[in-house]
């Protein structure tokens, strides 16, 4: 019996910068998750995946990530995304410096 769907975000990297995007209901790409289409449906979800991969000068590697719903928009569900939305790990920059400041972290 296959597994019920659940629900997905469309994820990739932008071209040019490299950070983590995600796709909006509008069909725009952003960088916030909590501002990406939650997709409750699998037809839809690979629809959405198949047009995101006709935007290669825009998004590499794109795929469906699992999300839930949140207090402010979709959260991840795994934690290799959790991870990927927080942006890169080496130093605080970007994403990071405002994450860090929410959570209280001293800039090192």
């Amino acid at each position: 019996m296959p597994r019920p769907f659940t629900p997905k975000v469309v994820t990739a990297n932008d071209l040019v910068e490299g950070d983590v995007i995600y796709l909006a209901r509008d069909g725009a790409w952003v960088r916030d998750m909590c501002m990406a289409w939650l997709i409750e449906d699998e037809a839809e979800a690979t629809t959405q995946l198949a047009l995101a991969e006709t935007q290669p000068e825009i998004a590499v590697g794109a795929y469906l990530a699992d999300a839930k719903a949140g207090p402010n928009g979709p959260v991840p569900t795994h934690f290799r995304e959790a991870f990927r939305a927080r942006g890169p790990s080496n130093r605080f920059h970007g994403k990071q410096t405002a994450t860090a400041s929410q959570e209280g972290f001293a800039h090192v």
